[in-house]
């Protein structure tokens, strides 16, 4: 009994003491995340971050920390309701209602060049053009591609995860659709590249974190969803800051 007394008081003075310390800042108008701080949180929810993370995020922390203090200084009436929509449309600014038809510009003339590899500098309209011509097929940009993604992204670190079987399938139905005369639009048979944090069926999706560098969501991202049905091909996921965080 005494023992469990004696805890119940040490308990009470360690938040108390937590109490004025936080008082004191607060007070005080200092902004006090520290690295050592920044470390026992790190234990609070289980991970571990190197010298070099801790330097990165604490800017970061601090500038939150900010935003949250200024929040605070803005007073608020208990009759005011939480901002549950935001609407960035200017007071009395109206906007056409008519919806119009996508009209791409013309690429004007465009001929394939005597290197494949070349290709890997035409706009996406330029492609669209020699595409839906038949001039090219969607297999041959895409295996160019692919071929350039493994010669070069190890050194331009740009890629997380190359999508390979899944982009010559795609490839080869926009070419079959192509030929058959069912040309979806400028996107079809184009490959592109999608930043990691869009969810891709089957393959890892890891928010550029390694926390996720495991994570497989098995379901396809809207953007991703709305590429496919305009005939694009995914070669790769590519790199991001970690949970799209800037540069971090």
């Amino acid at each position: 009994m005494k023992h469990r007394y004696r805890n119940v008081i040490v308990l009470s003075f360690v938040c108390l003491s937590f109490f004025l310390l936080g008082m004191f800042f607060q007070s005080q108008s200092v902004n006090p995340i520290t690295r050592s701080i920044v470390e026992g949180a790190e234990k609070l929810i289980g991970l571990t971050f190197a010298d070099a993370k801790h330097d990165s995020m604490l800017d970061g922390l601090k500038d939150q920390l900010g935003n949250y203090e200024n929040i605070r200084k803005v007073h608020l009436p208990n009759n005011i309701p939480p901002a549950i929509l935001f609407n960035p449309i200017p007071v009395g600014m109206e906007f056409e209602t008519d919806r119009k038809q996508f009209k791409a510009s013309s690429p004007g003339k465009v001929s394939m060049p005597s290197d494949l590899d070349d290709l890997a500098f035409y706009s996406v309209g330029q492609l669209a053009e020699l595409l839906r011509t038949r001039k090219v097929t969607s297999e041959q940009l895409t295996r160019m591609y692919l071929t350039r993604l493994k010669q070069y992204g190890s050194t331009l670190e740009c890629v997380i995860t190359l999508t390979e079987d899944l982009a010559l399938a795609q490839a080869r139905r926009a070419d079959d659709e192509i030929a058959a005369g069912r040309y979806r639009g400028p996107l079809h048979g184009i490959p592109y590249g999608a930043k990691d944090l869009l969810a891709v069926t089957a393959y890892r999706t890891t928010w550029g974190a390694t926390p996720y560098k495991d994570q497989v969501l098995n379901e396809n991202a809207t953007v991703i969803k709305r590429l496919e049905d305009a005939g694009a091909v995914l070669v790769a996921k590519l790199t991001m800051g970690e949970l799209a965080w800037g540069d971090v």
